[in-house]
């Protein structure tokens, strides 16, 4: 089995793994994700080389000494290994986890480099296909009828102020999950800083939040995240 096999075999399975690893970063460095286009072509990559590795790697030194070999060992391994990789793209930041999708997408990247590597081409380039399909139409369909979380801090010199602002957030089907305000200053120069972390339509976000706050007079936006 390992004489039927080229060197050139050896290398188009790994440069078909490189590739389709690529595709797929490519996606998450266009989403500007964690995770880009070089992290998953090295994954891919060496996920097919360790598939290489583990089925014909060691035939010498079984015919040698008459032994058998499970070829699944080393495969398994890069499993466990992209474990450590994905857990490095996730964090948690301002009460909600970030990642796991690139972190997902790692490793579904591993296991395509793992089936380029013993030459089932069809089935990792399908995946690879479907890993896209997945991503891309998530993408719009949230872009359209998903919600985000953001966190707005303003400084108003009245209260009144900013309940008009809450009022006017409700009216805009804002979900405010947090609320904090501080008082700053004494007298006339009393000011009120205000934190709210709440979740709002993504199709509203980019165009609209901006703008709504600018339409309350005295209200300073500090920052949105």
């Amino acid at each position: 089995m390992i004489d039927n096999i080229s060197n050139m075999e050896y290398i188009l399975r790994i440069i078909i793994a490189a590739i389709l690893g690529g595709a797929i970063g490519l996606e998450r460095e266009y989403r500007a994700k964690e995770a880009g286009f070089r992290t998953h072509f090295l994954v891919g990559l060496g996920s097919a080389l360790f598939m290489v590795i583990s089925q014909y790697g060691f035939g010498d030194a079984l015919n040698a000494f008459h032994t058998s070999f499970d070829p699944s060992r080393i495969a398994s391994q890069v499993v466990t290994g992209i474990g450590f990789i994905g857990a490095g793209t996730i964090i948690f930041q301002k009460h909600m986890v970030r990642g796991l999708t690139t972190a997902a997408g790692l490793w579904v990247t591993s296991a395509i480099g793992l089936t380029a590597g013993a030459g089932m081409y069809m089935l990792s380039v399908t995946a690879t296909i479907l890993v896209l399909l997945c991503l891309e139409l998530m993408s719009v369909i949230l872009k359209r009828f998903g919600t985000k979380q953001i966190e707005i801090t303003f400084s108003s010199p009245s209260k009144d102020g900013i309940d008009t602002i809450l009022n006017s957030l409700m009216k805009e089907d804002a979900e405010i999950d947090s609320y904090n305000m501080q008082q700053e200053g004494e007298n006339e120069r009393k000011l009120y800083t205000v934190t709210i972390e709440m979740k709002v339509r993504r199709n509203n976000y980019q165009k609209r939040i901006l703008s709504f706050m600018q339409n309350f007079e005295g209200i300073n936006v500090r920052s949105i995240e």
